[in-house]
């Protein structure tokens, strides 16, 4: 059940080793820095160490959102981070852009497919092959199938199927009403797939709406909001829908060479939150996006984040 007290410090997990995952059921506390003290009583030795989470199944190794990428990921993540949109007919396909044909501005498709994958039909989208790799765009419901239950999924909601998503900011009652209608068809269909497995669930999003509807369908799914170029409208919609984790960027984190440097906006910042002390004051985690190298992963677990979001596996040094 989703725990709604204030501390919040039973939904403090570990998405690191067998049987653990990030989600509200788990039993160990969160990866902290050494310096942290841990405030479940548990004893975990793996306490400094960020859990790995294979953003798109670590799409600097292999081709991206695949079958084969999860495959080969399931080797040495702790979760697996996969983007969703639908097609046509209301398939939910395992992918991260817009356009099958979209990357680039289209001088070099993501696929040898063309279109919005909304506006093509599942037995079309099934046959585009991603990055000239053999492999080729897979069902949500194959991916889920394909990852053991030990390995905990994040499943980032890209896109409804539409270009009028708002992200990123925190919506009128209006406006949000709006919003919901877009994303509930998918969400109902990836949510019914993904409370069917045993895996751990994260749902994530850079949109509102999305986090919404999740906690009206299913509010023990947990959820983290996606920030992006900025900090107050993230930490309103993470208490608004009281997240179990905060996804900001590596340049969004306070006690890092990187805080302010130009990667989603350069700084200064409306807010000078700490969001490491934020989250963890408040029982939740903190996983950060998108790791590349050794350098920054070592930096940034050092400050005490939960959780890397990277493309290449065993990012720290």
């Amino acid at each position: 059940m989703k725990d709604t007290t204030s501390s919040g410090v039973d939904r403090r997990t570990v998405i690191k080793g067998a049987g653990a995952a990030l989600g509200i059921s788990a039993i160990a506390s969160t990866g902290v820095s050494a310096s942290d003290e841990t405030t479940d009583g548990t004893d975990d030795s793996d306490s400094g160490t960020p859990a790995t989470i294979a953003h798109r199944a670590y799409a600097g190794m292999a081709p991206e959102n695949t079958l084969g990428a999860v495959e080969a990921a399931t080797d040495t993540a702790d979760m697996i981070e996969i983007d969703i949109v639908p097609t046509a007919d209301g398939t939910v396909v395992v992918f991260h852009d817009d356009r099958l044909d979209g990357r680039d501005g289209g001088a070099k498709g993501l696929t040898d497919a063309e279109g919005y994958v909304w506006e093509r039909p599942w037995e079309v989208v099934r046959e585009a092959e991603v990055l000239e790799s053999g492999e080729t765009v897979p069902s949500l419901e194959a991916v889920l199938e394909a990852i053991p239950p030990e390995i905990g999924v994040n499943i980032e909601f890209k896109n409804p199927g539409t270009t009028e998503i708002r992200t990123g900011e925190k919506l009128c009652a209006s406006d949000l009403a709006v919003q919901k209608d877009l994303w509930r068809p998918m969400a109902e269909r990836a949510l019914d797939l993904a409370t069917a497995v045993d895996n751990e669930i994260l749902v994530s999003s850079f949109a509102e709406a999305a986090l919404a509807v999740t906690r009206e369908i299913d509010p023990d799914v947990s959820v983290a909001f996606l920030f992006w170029d900025a900090i107050e409208p993230g930490l309103e919609i993470t208490e608004t829908y009281d997240c179990e984790a905060l996804h900001p960027p590596w340049n969004l984190v306070k006690g890092t060479p990187f805080y302010g440097d130009d990667y989603t906006a350069p700084g200064p910042y409306e807010s000078d939150v700490d969001l490491i002390e934020w989250s963890h004051d408040r029982g939740k985690e903190i996983n950060v996006y998108t790791i590349q190298s050794w350098y920054p992963a070592n930096q940034l677990a050092a400050a005490g984040v939960d959780g890397l979001i990277t493309d290449f596996p065993d990012p720290l040094w």
